[in-house]
């Protein structure tokens, strides 16, 4: 089938099984304790190993949902694919549909868990560390499409090794807010694992603590038995920081006799998979070190910044949830800002040192943990460490540099102008203004406040709008030198999206696929699918205001815990 006059496009299971190429498992070390024909899903240690082999557990009668058509037509998919029985019973967990060159069973990993720079063991149940890693998601396939290679995992697809005693399930309410804000994020342009397809079962259902109707609760007070579902989150590799950590301290513990090759392995593995275009890999290994480290700090400082310049907080940016590919990794407690608000945080489990500004804090520790986990690949030679150190010790510059690029290009300006930005924070604090219509609004270059008005959530008072106008026509003046005001604003209309994830909108819409009916879930895909984009007057007036007062402070919507 052709959807155009270039692009071939797989229609048939057939095709789609003839692209896998495990590279993870055909070039990694599987645990030598682990049941190598998947059927490993009692919690326990694993002591060494790249990976375990696990059979995902299917959902009960599987329903579809969506897929996300944009991703399809990157990967080269016919939308077609989704309606084939065995495309739809592996990505609802049913790998018995595989059949060679496909395998039966995927693999899980672990991974050490570092909170802010500081190593953890007590999140795993035996106190080591050795039961710590992918509790609930399993990559079944990867595979070579449009000649690139993808990873497709499954979120929710039941218990691993890992799974800590819980079930492995993910429930509706998370696979939904997963799924559309992967494709959301990707809008945006801010690099992203991404979203595959979603399934729910119609049938099987897990307790959940949740927050009960009109709730403003911090934590949940009720149990709710929730729908299971399945989301297929797919990128180069799921390769973590925090995977790196692990046999980094394998290594330095010399638990096993393997353990520092298998951190060189992990180490080449990561190269070859996320940074294969830029590092010559026929360099000496400790050049393709020094330079992973360059590259890596590069990608996570622009994403980190980026981050800022949409109003998202991970919430929860530990080192098992930065990916060292160096994008975005786990939707689970995170937030998109709309009342300003630097300290914005939505999860109630995280605290200010994950909130929105702090961010780049939070990125710097774990860059921190990513360079203690490479540095033992470098220690006999004392140049090469000299050279590590200083793209470590570089960090926090780089990362203010990026920062201030974003802040002066959403301002629209040639540079940056600290006492111009530092006035615009507190004014910004002061008036509460929602973060995306401010900067959307400032977009149009208006010559009076009055027209940035629209986003604050605080009355002003006549002293506030003098403040305004003055901070308006310094800013205006310094535009003015930039060039056409008109090319200026259409510039800044795309560094500053019209649209963004407000959770309020969001609650209807799993709540209602709850029910079986799935509309909002493609409306929302619609609409957050072209968010710098004018759309239509029916979309605008639904998600481009301000946040109704009762859903402040109301739990589940402004703010929620991790429990999916």
């Amino acid at each position: 089938m052709m959807k155009g006059p270039s692009k071939s496009y797989l229609t048939s299971f057939d095709e789609f099984k003839q692209s896998v190429d495990y590279s993870l498992m055909d070039n990694l070390n599987a645990d030598p304790q682990a049941k190598l024909d998947g059927h490993d899903h009692q919690p326990r240690q694993v002591f060494s190993g790249h990976y375990v082999p696990v059979k995902p557990t299917p959902l009960a009668d599987p329903e579809y949902i969506t897929h996300s058509s944009t991703f399809f037509d990157e990967l080269g998919l016919s939308d077609e694919l989704v309606l084939n029985e065995e495309f739809g019973r592996i990505f609802s967990g049913d790998l018995s549909a595989a059949s060679a060159p496909m395998n039966q069973f995927g693999w899980a990993t672990g991974y050490a868990l570092s909170i802010y720079g500081t190593e953890y063991t007590q999140q795993c149940p035996f106190r080591t560390g050795n039961g710590y890693g992918d509790g609930r998601a399993i990559s079944v396939v990867e595979a070579v499409l449009n000649g690139k290679r993808w990873e497709m995992q499954l979120k929710g697809g039941g218990p691993t090794p890992y799974c800590r005693g819980a079930d492995g399930r993910a429930v509706l309410r998370s696979s939904v807010r997963e799924f559309l804000a992967q494709e959301f994020m990707h809008a945006l342009g801010v690099p992203t694992s991404r979203s595959l397809t979603l399934y729910v079962s119609k049938s099987e259902t897990v307790g959940r603590p949740w927050y009960s109707e009109g709730s403003c609760l911090a934590n949940p007070d009720i149990m709710v038995d929730n729908p299971v579902a399945i989301s297929t989150r797919v990128a180069p590799s799921f390769l973590r920081v925090g995977q790196l950590e692990l046999f980094a301290r394998r290594t330095r513990n010399q638990t096993h006799e393997n353990a520092f090759e298998e951190l060189r392995m992990i180490v080449e593995h990561l190269i070859e998979r996320e940074y294969k275009e830029e590092i010559d890999q026929k360099q000496p290994f400790t050049e393709q070190v020094i330079e992973l480290a360059r590259l890596f700090r590069q990608r996570l400082i622009s994403l980190v910044a980026n981050w800022l310049r949409v109003g998202y907080c991970q919430g929860n940016f530990n080192s098992d949830n930065c990916a060292a590919g160096g994008y975005t990794l786990d939707y689970g407690p995170f937030g998109f800002c709309e009342s300003f608000d630097p300290k914005f945080q939505p999860w109630t489990g995280g605290g200010n040192h994950f909130s929105f500004f702090n961010q780049p804090k939070a990125a710097e520790a774990n860059y921190h943990m990513f360079w203690t986990a490479i540095r033992p690949l470098l220690e006999d030679d004392a140049d090469a460490l000299e050279r590590l150190d200083e793209i470590r010790q570089d960090f926090a510059e780089e990362m203010q540099k990026q920062c201030a690029e974003v802040w002066t290009s959403k301002l629209g300006l040639a540079e940056f102008n600290q006492d111009l930005w530092e006035e615009l924070l507190d004014l910004m604090s002061y008036s509460d203004v929602d973060y995306t219509i401010f900067f959307r609004e400032l977009s149009h270059i208006p010559e009076d406040m009055s027209a940035l008005k629209m986003s604050f959530y605080t009355e002003s008072s006549q002293e506030v709008d003098d403040k305004w106008q003055v901070w308006l026509k310094t800013w205006r003046d310094l535009v003015s030198k930039s060039g056409d005001l008109d090319a200026v604003s259409e510039k800044m209309k795309q560094v500053n999206p019209k649209y963004t994830w407000r959770e309020w909108l969001i609650v209807p819409a799993y709540q209602k696929a709850g029910q079986g009916d799935y509309s909002l879930i493609k409306e929302l895909q619609t609409a957050l699918g072209a968010p710098y984009d004018e759309q239509s007057q029916a979309i605008e007036d639904k998600y481009y205001r301000l946040k109704p007062e009762e859903f402040f402070n109301a739990g589940g919507v402004s703010h929620y815990s991790c429990s999916s």
